[in-house]
């Protein structure tokens, strides 16, 4: 183990062939401690287990680390090949307990684990291929190919945390502890845990843009929030101190929970954390591949509904405030101790970066300032749900890491944990969960009389999805046309009375077109390539209405609400399935459709001669196929040699059109002269962008 550890990479200053072999020398040094992590494995079997219900199985962790760097590079053109189309689309999504997550087994034919083991050793000599051969000049920022290249190994330690996790889940005899490091041998009894003020403070939270270190996109920005004064513990809650509210019937009482929380306990019936165990010898807890008697003295691990409920305890028995920090106060008390950033380091200041031991440890054994365990040991909950800081820009690389997040429904954790390395371990490090997740995670209570404030962002402001927020659903504020009522009025005409049929919307963008076919049809399915974009239909689904920016002239912007009821779409919302999913390497699970609409998405296409030679396949027999696009071929995003047409060739020019159907021949016959459907883009009150795309009927021969 000692000799994998390495920490995150300056970007910023070097030489650039010193640079190379370091960035090198980190990748290698990730792979393989993420390949070790799967060593406590007891059989290959186990890869096809779930450690959480929530989550996919072990095997896909295993390739989708691999799978994540190809997909990337291909996204970024810096290779233009892939490894395995199969995998690279099975292995691609499935982390959080997203919407558009699919965790039905019925849709995946999994591989066998010699076969996800091969991929990745391809997958390795073409990273390694890039990163000896790849031109590199310092620094290296949010657009340099070698930020790809740290992305995928920033991702990749995030998944070595993560999949701890879910190890420790699965059943003890399924895993078999010693051959990832050593834990903790230091247990005792509980210390007392007291409080120290903190000073308040002015906040300035957010990374620089030229900061030295790999970031994600929701670290950028700039915020500043005041911090009253606070009282904080001393040390994280240790497992003794959170036995007090078991005794005192915690998990027994609703009062001391939030109204999800209290939901949450009844539907687990849960009694005691997770990873607490109890038998007639008393408490136990399981680590990541075995089981040790009950450390009293180190950090408790619960999920936020737990820690805000001993908190409320707390305050119940006390008649003083208690509750746990917001990200502001923990940043206060970093601030307090002291403590340099990861790049300052001689030593870890704490158990983190997997530098002392594979477990947590007491929470009185690293002291750093007056206090203990500020990093390190566990990660620590806070009262703050993430989201974007003024400032926010979604990297278009992983524009799905963050903003799938920023609902309201997961809250920061800070501070890291003994297995926390690479970006995870830095002060900027935002990662957030849901509520009810299980992360090696614990809490620091704080007290405080100042009024709990919660940044709220509920508009959507990204400048892209806001536009189609307007060019969907915009005609609530004006008389214009509009596209997605237009294209669903022609399905009409082409399905007739056929209200079973099934509809695949290929490009859904923020959603109009599959909610206007779906007062008629009961089976849509609506796939976009963008989390943005997805995440609005999806969130339209969930709470009926979304909220989002437009703008107006200059700096200023109007205040746009999407309410369904508005457009007498509320009824008919859940016949509508939403996924992200990319049009170039679909799922074999979405075929069968009667009709597929394909609008403005071809010139988004890396290879729309190859997608349209395969679309036949998702058809049913005398399938219609609706194509509408203005042809606006970008050589960015699809090379010259894939056009359909808009060229010439022998001296004489070549319509898309033309290429289209002499791809389509083989299987598709034109239903009917090509039409013009008009597109009005608005860019703001009085900027307006008009496209003629043409609209053309293909049906699917026998």
């Amino acid at each position: 183990m000692k000799g994998l550890l390495t920490r995150t990479i300056d970007l910023r200053w070097g030489s650039p062939e010193e640079k190379r072999l370091e960035i090198r020398d980190y990748f290698l040094k990730t792979w393989a401690i993420d390949e070790l992590l799967y060593e406590q494995l007891k059989s290959d079997e186990v890869f096809y287990h779930r450690g959480d219900p929530l989550r996919h199985i072990i095997l896909f962790y295993l390739g989708h680390t691999a799978v994540f760097f190809i997909n990337k590079l291909i996204l970024a053109k810096i290779i233009d090949q892939r490894i395995n189309s199969r995998f690279e689309s099975t292995f691609a999504i499935g982390v959080d307990e997203m919407s558009w997550d699919d965790l039905d087994n019925k849709h995946y034919d999994w591989p066998p684990v010699s076969e996800v083991r091969s991929y990745r050793d391809d997958a390795k000599k073409i990273i390694l291929d890039v990163i000896d051969n790849t031109s590199l000049v310092l620094p290296v920022d949010g657009n340099h190919p070698f930020w790809i290249i740290m992305m995928g190994i920033e991702h990749e330690r995030i998944h070595l945390e993560t999949s701890s996790v879910l190890i420790r889940q699965l059943p003890l005899d399924e895993v078999v502890a010693g051959l990832f490091g050593e834990r903790c041998p230091t247990t005792d009894g509980t210390p007392e845990n007291g409080l120290l003020p903190v000073s308040g403070a002015l906040m300035k939270l957010g990374k620089p843009a030229d900061h030295p270190l790999y970031g994600w996109d929701n670290e950028y920005g700039s915020y500043e929030e005041e911090v009253a004064d606070f009282q904080a513990a001393r040390y994280l809650t240790s497992n003794g101190e959170f036995l007090e509210f078991i005794d005192d019937h915690g998990y027994d009482t609703a009062n001391y929970w939030t109204e999800e929380g209290w939901n949450w306990r009844r539907y687990k019936e849960a009694e005691m954390p997770l990873f607490w165990r109890r038998d007639e010898e008393g408490y136990r807890l399981r680590l990541v591949a075995e089981e040790i008697p009950m450390p009293w003295n180190w950090p408790v691990e619960v999920n936020y509904l737990e820690a805000k409920a001993f908190c409320n305890w707390k305050s119940v028995k006390t008649g003083r405030n208690f509750r746990l920090p917001t990200e502001a106060e923990w940043y206060r008390l970093h601030e307090d101790v002291q403590l340099n950033d990861v790049k300052e380091w001689e030593q870890a200041p704490g158990n983190i970066n997997l530098e002392y031991f594979t477990s947590p440890c007491p929470v009185d054994m690293f002291a750093q300032g007056r206090f203990f365990d500020v990093v390190g040991n566990v990660w620590q909950w806070t009262e703050t749900p993430i989201t974007g800081f003024p400032g926010f820009r979604v990297h278009p690389m992983y524009d799905d890491f963050s903003t799938p997040t920023f609902d309201g429904k997961h809250n920061l954790i800070k501070g890291g944990s003994w297995i926390s390395t690479g970006n995870e371990a830095t002060l900027h490090a935002r990662y957030a969960f849901r509520r009810h997740f299980y992360q090696h995670a614990g809490f620091r209570y704080i007290e405080s009389d100042a009024p709990l404030w919660i940044q709220q962002t509920d508009y959507v402001t990204e400048d892209d999805v806001t536009l189609s927020c307007e060019n969907n659903w915009g005609d609530a504020y004006t008389d214009a046309p509009n596209f997605s009522i237009a294209l669903a009025t022609m399905a009409d005409e082409l399905l007739g009375e056929n209200t079973d049929a099934r509809i695949l919307d290929l490009n859904a963008d923020t959603g109009r077109l599959a909610f206007e076919l779906a007062r008629k049809y009961a089976d849509v399915t609506a796939l976009d390539f963008t989390a943005r974009m997805i995440s609005i239909p999806i969130k339209l689904q969930e709470q009926s209405y979304v909220r989002y920016t437009m703008k107006d002239e200059g700096e200023l912007i109007f205040y746009r609400d999407i309410v369904l009821s508005d457009f007498g779409l509320t009824e008919t919302k859940s016949r509508i399935l939403f996924m992200q999913a990319d049009a170039m390497n679909l799922k074999p699970s979405y075929t069968g459709y009667d009709l597929i609409i394909v609008a403005n998405l071809l010139e988004e296409l890396s290879d729309p001669l190859q997608f349209l030679s395969q679309i036949h396949t998702r058809l049913n027999s005398k399938g219609i196929l609706m194509l509408v696009s203005a042809y606006d071929w970008d050589a960015g995003k699809t090379p010259r040699n894939k056009w359909p047409g808009g060229f010439k060739k022998d001296g004489e020019p070549v319509t898309s059109l033309d290429g289209i159907k002499e791809t389509l021949a083989t299987h598709f016959d034109l239903q009917r002269e090509p039409q013009v459907i008009p597109l009005s883009l608005k860019k703001s009150s009085r900027i307006f962008e008009l496209r003629k795309n043409e609209l053309t009927v293909w049906k699917k021969r026998d």
